[in-house]
């Protein structure tokens, strides 16, 4: 008798991850304005900067990108797989790599993301390598190597669990 209202109050719940997906786009929307700036900056070093300057600002937009790329999966998916099916006829035309993502693959695509944008990160120190000291270097170097040890047993457990 209580079931039933239970599990529907319990389900109708999946909505209130609604306003952090909102929350989330606003976030996009924030990342677009701190892109443009980096682009005026790499606009400023391209004509006054040094060439070590256009790199990095170009590796910083770079990682803005996937940062805002992660963002958008992380929605999407979200949404697709906990708050309501998203309608093929309706909407605009998914990737396919996106209109099927599972708990697994997005976390997957998480952890890829993060090597990448960490992988950014330590190019751009090595680029400016003589303002780091050896600590430094050497703590984002253990960190690059964490997300890619995760990478590959998140991988590998994924792979043993398809297997079963």
């Amino acid at each position: 008798m209580i079931k039933r209202p239970l599990e529907s109050c319990i389900f109708s719940m999946r909505w209130l991850l609604a306003p952090f997906i909102f929350i989330l786009a606003i976030g996009l929307i924030g990342l677009l304005f701190k892109t443009a700036n980096s682009a005026l900056h790499f606009i400023r070093a391209i004509y006054i900067g040094r060439e070590i300057d256009v790199k990095v600002e170009l590796l910083e937009m770079i990682d803005l990108t996937l940062i805002a790329a992660l963002v958008v999966v992380v929605i999407i998916s979200v949404y697709g797989n906990f708050i309501s099916r998203i309608d093929d006829e309706t909407a605009a035309p998914l990737p396919l790599s996106m209109a099927t993502v599972d708990f697994t693959q997005l976390k997957l695509k998480l952890m890829t993301t993060l090597v990448a944008i960490s992988a950014v990160r330590l190019l751009e120190i090595f680029m400016d390598i003589p303002h780091f000291e050896d600590r430094d270097l050497y703590f984002y170097i253990g960190l690059h190597l964490t997300f890619v040890v995760s990478r590959l047993s998140m991988a590998y457990s994924a792979r043993d669990q398809a297997g079963e």
